[in-house]
């Protein structure tokens, strides 16, 4: 079970966008996730005509290092450390450290 998953709400710690909020796309790999409007790129990229793509610059969300971003608490809109707990009837669950509460229900 990892600590971030795709679909939620992060805040970025370091970086060039520092302080700014995201959701989760998609994780390319075990340790990079992707996070929309963040840490975008300008690529340069050329016309496909049998595909309908039109070239020109286009800005592409590029995978972030995991341990460079935190998940967002819903109730004190800042950035919280996850952990991990057993319930009673047994389910593996995510919870914020600062106040308990459990994020997967």
């Amino acid at each position: 079970m990892q600590k971030i998953k795709k679909g939620d709400q992060v805040v970025v710690l370091t970086g060039k966008d520092k302080g700014k909020s995201g959701v989760v796309l998609g994780m390319p790999s075990e340790n990079r996730i992707v996070v929309e409007g963040i840490n975008i790129a300008r690529k340069h990229q050329k016309p496909m005509p049998m595909k309908g793509i039109a070239g020109g610059i286009v800005e592409k969300a590029m995978p972030i290092h995991v341990s460079n971003v935190a998940l967002k608490n819903p109730i004190t809109n800042k950035p919280d450390k996850v952990g991990f707990k057993i319930l009673a009837d047994g389910r593996k669950v995510r919870f914020f450290k600062s106040n308990n509460e459990v994020i997967d229900t």
